[in-house]
């Protein structure tokens, strides 16, 4: 047994459905979670810069003393993965692109899938590589959404708001044209719009949560090496952000339920 945190981060807020998630399914883990709110969105930055800032989150988290890492964010794992692992091969280090593709892979009946993401992560392709690698004849449409975050993080979340159904009306477009049965939410922000997905979409899809698939395979592998904390074991949560504390906590509401005003502190990770 190990009663050290997990430590998650996402360049935002978006990694807390992961957080959500986590606590669902593994209610006596401790975590911390670090959002690099400060310098989000990663979405339209270089490959360059998103690896030197997600190896520089990883390092945050490794100071605070974590047993893993879930990099729940889909830039961050589509462009800097190799890194990251090799930076942490001591510990479980889990990113959202392969687990979230083997899931699509198992639950799509027609071997139609889309993939809606941010621009970066399409532009890596990686999602579109893993999934083929593991079935050759699925037929994948990839869709950039660089308006989704920042209508996300500005509150446009619930299902018929105008600014957000014109996005999502633009953005799967080609997902209806290809036909596709299962939609890969390859964003951890995106879960927070699931109903409004499936809404503009306009029939049934299964739509698979990149911040559900990591969790699964990160606690897989903390079960494995007797990593998983004891039953009963004292718990604690930490929040941390780059940026605006108080904007981090107001948008934080939306993802969790309830304040974390309490739980969360600003930090400056410039030297780590």
């Amino acid at each position: 047994m190990d009663n050290r945190p997990i430590g998650i981060f996402d360049s935002g807020v978006g990694g807390l459905t992961a957080v959500r998630r986590l606590i669902l399914d593994a209610p006596n883990e401790s975590f911390v979670y670090f959002g690099d709110n400060l310098r989000a969105p990663y979405g339209d930055r270089t490959p360059e810069d998103i690896r030197f800032l997600s190896r520089r989150n990883a390092r945050f988290l490794r100071s605070r003393g974590v047993k893993a890492l879930i990099i729940a964010c889909n830039t961050s794992t589509a462009n800097a993965m190799a890194e990251l692992s090799g930076d942490n091969a001591d510990i479980p280090a889990v990113g959202t692109v392969a687990p979230t593709a083997a899931e699509a892979v198992r639950v799509t009946a027609s071997g139609r899938i889309a993939v809606i993401a941010t621009t970066a992560t399409i532009r890596s392709g990686l999602y579109e590589r893993t999934i083929r690698a593991l079935a050759p004849d699925a037929a994948v449409t990839s869709v950039s959404c660089p308006k989704l975050v920042p209508l996300i993080e500005s509150g446009h979340i619930d299902r018929g708001d105008p600014a957000l159904t014109a996005a999502l009306r633009e953005y799967l477009a080609p997902v209806a044209a290809a036909g596709a049965d299962t939609v890969v939410l390859a964003c951890t922000h995106y879960p927070l719009i699931s109903d409004a997905v499936l809404d503009v979409l306009g029939r049934p899809a299964a739509l698979v949560d990149s911040g559900a698939a990591c969790v699964g395979e990160v606690l897989a592998r903390l079960a494995e090496r007797d990593g998983l904390a004891a039953p009963g074991a004292a718990r604690s949560e930490r929040f941390c952000c780059s940026g605006s504390a108080d904007g981090f906590t107001a948008v934080a509401r939306a993802f969790l339920g309830r304040d974390i005003a309490a739980l969360t502190e600003r930090v400056d990770v410039e030297g780590v």
